[in-house]
């Protein structure tokens, strides 16, 4: 895929910084020393964790580079470092592992999860949330308009770009043993936007990215047009106009 783009993402910086929040809070750590913000995006996760733990040193980490330029001007007090997680190592003595809707995106996110969290040191706190939305409309129909139109050949795999999100039970199955306090949980937002343009634009910064990438730019714009009437179509106005865009996320805390 090409970079992320900050600016796309920032669009709908509160809502997409809210699910950090919820996790954040649910960390049971006074005193941390070493933080470390996975898949840090533009910085607001991390902004975050610096005014919980101010005495900590936060890092952040990401694969974009254009995120970690907006970060780095977000935070210029902080560390940032471009690399991928799944060829990552903690640094010694870590107290927190945070990452906020990242690991959708790596494959084989359970193993990774296993082995991040078995680097940890007794009391260490894996924290992560991530979508779990493949189910929803806004995630159907761009599967579905990937496969009805001139792209289909183009696009054929890229529904496989994102990592399914198994059942609470995997999860306490495959981090139990390594933790002795782990909390599963699920949260759906309903988010209140403008319209289903809105719902579109949303979208734009990160699930539709597979999609759209490696379409020419007239193939591009056929395809938000079909995606976009869909959507408009599954998304209907409340009565002051608005639109819900129903959002399920999962949350995990693993504390070593």
């Amino acid at each position: 895929m090409a970079d992320w783009s900050a600016q796309q993402y920032l669009k709908f910086e509160d809502e997409r910084t809210r699910p950090s929040r919820d996790l954040l809070a649910q960390i049971p750590i006074a005193d941390a020393r070493k933080v470390v913000d996975i898949g840090c995006g533009p910085g607001n996760s991390t902004e975050l964790l610096v005014k919980r733990w101010p005495q900590a040193a936060v890092t952040g980490i990401d694969t974009s580079a254009d995120m970690l330029r907006q970060a780095r001007e977000r935070l210029p007090g902080q560390t940032f470092i471009e690399v991928n997680v799944a060829h990552w190592v903690p640094p010694e003595k870590t107290d927190v592992l945070f990452a906020n809707a990242i690991f959708q995106w790596v494959p084989g996110h359970l193993k990774q999860l296993q082995r991040l969290l078995g680097t940890l040191p007794p009391g260490g706190v894996l924290a992560v949330q991530m979508p779990d939305n493949l189910d929803e409309p806004s995630h159907v129909l761009m599967r579905e308009v990937a496969q009805v139109g001139p792209w289909r050949e183009k696009l054929a795999d890229k529904a496989r770009v994102r990592d399914t999100v198994p059942t609470p039970g995997v999860y306490y199955d495959a981090l139990g043993p390594l933790c002795r306090r782990l909390e599963i949980w699920h949260t759906i937002y309903n988010h209140v936007l403008q319209d289903a343009a809105a719902i579109v634009e949303w979208v734009k910064g990160t699930g539709l990215r597979p999609f759209v990438d490696p379409l020419e730019p007239p193939e591009r714009k056929q395809y938000f047009a079909e995606y976009t009437a869909r959507i408009a179509a599954s998304y209907p106005p409340q009565a002051d106009g608005k639109v819900l865009l129903r959002f399920p996320r999962i949350f995990i805390v693993a504390v070593r």
